[in-house]
């Protein structure tokens, strides 16, 4: 991705918790400037992968298939004393597509905060990973459903679902119905080791520098 096309990206987050009135921490409106100036801080926040994550999953078309999180809280995954529980905030765009990944490691909530619907679809995978045609069951604030492999299911404003391990899912804002501002409660969280998607797609973005960051992201740099 182009800086640009990051700091636009980080641009409509930044509005969208404006309008849905959230509010960061401090930190999260740190310019590369103010991380130098806190060195210690930004170590042990980028240790733990807090703050802004843009990527198109190394599609090269973010619009399609792409999505910025801001990690609030986050412990090391498999150190004794850290936290044991992840939060994040999901900025998703119409149609904009996560694909499908699942987690050996983490089990989570995914929570329409604001905004429009969003579509998840699941599809059960075998202990290699593969995919199978088993019907697949989640929990939706409190009520079990049943869904077909890949059936959409659609969480309003302030629905959630819990995801478990090893369960493939992809997500994207349904059509039409604008912006969604999603939330991500899990266990710790490692998004270096811990995405296992169903293609073989990067995590990260690969930026081609054509203007200065807006704001740094938290895998740049050494932690």
């Amino acid at each position: 991705m182009k800086r640009s096309e990051i700091n636009a990206a980080l641009r409509f987050a930044i509005e969208m918790l404006e309008t849905w009135r959230w509010s960061l921490p401090v930190w999260g409106k740190w310019t590369s400037a103010d991380f130098a100036a806190n060195a210690e801080a930004s170590q042990y926040l980028r240790s733990r992968q807090l703050g802004w994550d843009v990527t198109d999953f190394g599609s090269g078309r973010f619009a399609d298939q792409g999505l910025v999180l801001f990690c609030l809280r986050n412990g090391i995954l498999g150190v004794e004393g850290e936290r044991s529980y992840a939060e994040k905030l999901l900025f998703i765009q119409e149609g904009q597509l996560t694909p499908a990944h699942l987690h050996k490691a983490k089990q989570e909530d995914i929570i329409n905060r604001a905004g429009g619907d969003l579509v998840i679809e699941f599809c059960a995978a075998d202990q290699t990973g593969k995919t199978t045609d088993a019907d697949v069951q989640v929990l939706v604030d409190g009520h079990i459903r049943h869904l077909r492999s890949w059936e959409p299911l659609v969480l309003h404003p302030g629905q959630s679902v819990t995801i478990p391990t090893g369960l493939y899912h992809r997500f994207y804002g349904a059509t039409g119905k604008g912006p969604v501002l999603v939330g991500e409660v899990s266990e710790v969280n490692d998004d270096r080791t811990d995405n296992y998607f169903l293609e073989p797609i990067g995590r990260f973005a690969e930026i081609e520098e054509d203007e200065p960051p807006l704001r740094p992201l938290w895998n740049e740099g050494s932690v």
